[in-house]
């Protein structure tokens, strides 16, 4: 009994010095674990996991999970030292690895093992630890390839509490993978830590469902095409994200015209002018391309002018704006620029030049259906016949690619317009009708209010009933809409529900006097006479022309 218990004894003894003893190169890789911590946007702690360093310059790997939902992250290294996760390098939502950069700490960065851990190794697993614990020893049981050229290990070990994401050590002290606890079994598993490595972002990043739930901003993309595309996509994104791309980029790329006037257009939307003048003056001095520097400022301050007139800025100027695309066109007689010194010369109201400029475009390289259109506008308010106005608009429309018909939205509009002018009320409705498609999207009261007009002229009743329907559903306040519509329903004999319409315009506006007068009509209509004068005075009380004739003739 005494010898089965001093044997015991030894083997735990022997057990216990195999698991405290660790070649020094693991002890020292040991310093890259930290702590990851992701919090919720009000502050609060979303979720902890472990990480290395894989880079001096503050790269890392953990498991993706704990940034999923984050609004920011912080990690803190074996000294104890706290630094902000910054970017995202890369995500995988398969294998739960994400790859970040960290500030603010001067890491001690593990390698990554160029050869796999075989089936029999002796590794080490080391978990970030305050109290100075050391890496637990344990033994590969097996490995298993994906994608080819990753191994996934497999460990008959229990994962230690807290130990997610934690790296496994080979007897060098290269990192091996980052631990991943099963959900089905008592055994431990770990990703390859060089899969981590692969992991980047791409000029779609920002789109990922994936990236799209973690509110730290994504890191450029490799290569000035996808940081490009990552530009232009994030300029309709979240603002955060788009800051940080945009600072990005002009760090990346200070000689690039893009990531200057990205910035400019941030600083107008919050009315920064001043701000957005020297950022682009700056543009101009670093950038390569001047001629695209001088029309990007052009363009920014055109765009100002046009589409943010609430709040002046005296230095911008039409005028200014010319000046700056003509230094782009001295520079580069491109057609680009001259379609834009047209655009301006519209907005300063020299129609007829304008005209001139733009029909002049269509003997260049430039030759596309917007020209035919913007020739249009500058017809209409020259107030041309709009016959002169409906064939640019024919030749916009003719000329745009079938492949790309939804650009033709406008034009239809347009066409529209021009063709209710001149009574072509069922042409005006086809192409209202064209535009409500292309521009694929739900269309505001007014819109089914303008069909509505035309289609009553057009007699075309019940599409008309349809869009007033869809008006007042819209703007369930306007009385107008109301009126039309029991208008509408008197002359197609829907007496009994031109009396309600009316009956809702005048508990709407009580002041409005064509909800009198309509009901009035529609209780007449109904052979109450006795019961609709009385509305009919109260219209022409509040003072509708109206009124009185139709008083006169209800009363013999």
């Amino acid at each position: 009994m005494k010898r089965i218990s001093l044997l015991t004894l030894i083997t735990v003894v022997c057990f216990t010095v195999k698991c405290l003893a660790q070649p020094a190169p693991v002890k020292n890789a040991a310093k890259s674990v930290f702590r990851l911590t992701t919090y919720n946007a009000d502050g609060t702690v979303l979720s902890e996991s472990n990480g290395i360093f894989i880079s001096t310059d503050g790269t890392a790997v953990s498991s993706l999970k704990p940034f999923l939902g984050a609004a920011h992250a912080t990690v803190t290294d074996s000294k104890g030292k706290q630094g902000e996760v910054t970017r995202m390098l890369g995500t995988n939502e398969i294998y739960d690895m994400a790859k970040f950069k960290v500030e603010n700490i001067k890491p001690e960065p593990a390698n990554i093992a160029s050869a796999p851990a075989g089936s029999g190794d002796e590794v080490w697993l080391a978990t970030y630890q305050e109290d100075g614990s050391k890496p637990l020893a344990t033994t590969v049981k097996s490995v298993e390839t994906f994608m080819e050229k990753y191994s996934y290990y497999i460990f008959t070990m229990q994962a230690p509490d807290k130990s997610d994401a934690s790296p496994f050590f080979n007897v060098r002290g290269e990192v091996i993978g980052l631990l991943k606890p099963s959900a089905t079994s008592t055994d431990t598993h770990a990703t390859d830590a060089n899969f981590a490595l692969s992991l980047h972002t791409t000029g779609f990043a920002l789109n990922d469902p994936i990236m799209r739930q973690i509110g730290i901003p994504p890191a450029l993309p490799e290569g000035q095409e996808q940081a490009l595309l990552m530009l232009m996509m994030s300029e309709s994104g979240d603002s955060v994200k788009h800051a940080a791309v945009v600072n990005d980029f002009i760090a990346q790329y200070p000689k690039i015209v893009d990531g200057y006037s990205a910035k400019a257009r941030m600083q107008v939307a919050v009315n920064d002018f001043n701000g957005a003048a020297k950022t682009m003056e700056t543009a101009i001095k670093q950038a390569e391309k001047k001629d695209e520097a001088h029309a990007g400022y052009g363009k920014i301050i055109y765009d100002k002018l046009i589409f943010k007139t609430d709040t002046p800025y005296a230095d911008w100027t039409f005028d200014k704006a010319e000046e700056e695309t003509n230094q782009a066109y001295s520079i580069t007689p491109q057609p680009t620029y001259r379609h834009q010194l047209a655009q301006i010369t519209f907005a300063k109201g020299d129609y007829q030049k304008a005209y001139n400029e733009f029909t002049q475009l269509l003997n260049t390289s430039m030759h596309n259906p917007e020209l035919f259109y913007e020739a249009a506008q500058c017809k209409t308010m020259m107030k041309a016949p709009q016959q002169e106005i409906i064939a640019l608009l024919d030749s916009a429309i003719n000329n745009t690619d079938t492949l790309r018909i939804r650009e033709a939205a406008p034009y239809f509009l347009a066409r529209a317009d021009a063709y209710n002018a001149i009574d072509s009320f069922r042409q005006a409705v086809f192409d209202y009708t064209r535009y409500e498609i292309l521009s694929g999207q739900r269309m505001n009261s007014q819109f089914y209010y303008v069909r509505s007009q035309a289609e009553i002229k057009a007699r075309l009743y019940q599409q008309a009933l349809g869009d007033l329907a869809a008006a007042i559903m819209l703007s369930p306040e306007e009385p107008t809409y109301y009126a039309e519509m029991a208008s509408l329903q008197l002359r197609v004999n829907m007496n009994n529900e031109a009396a309600e319409t009316a009956t809702r315009c005048i508990k709407l506006a009580p002041e409005y006097s064509d909800g009198y007068l309509l009901l009035g009509l529609a209780q007449i209509r109904k052979g109450d006479t006795a019961t609709g004068l009385p509305n009919l005075e109260k219209a022409k009380e509040l003072g509708n022309p109206q009124a009185q004739p139709l008083i006169d003739k209800y009363s013999k």
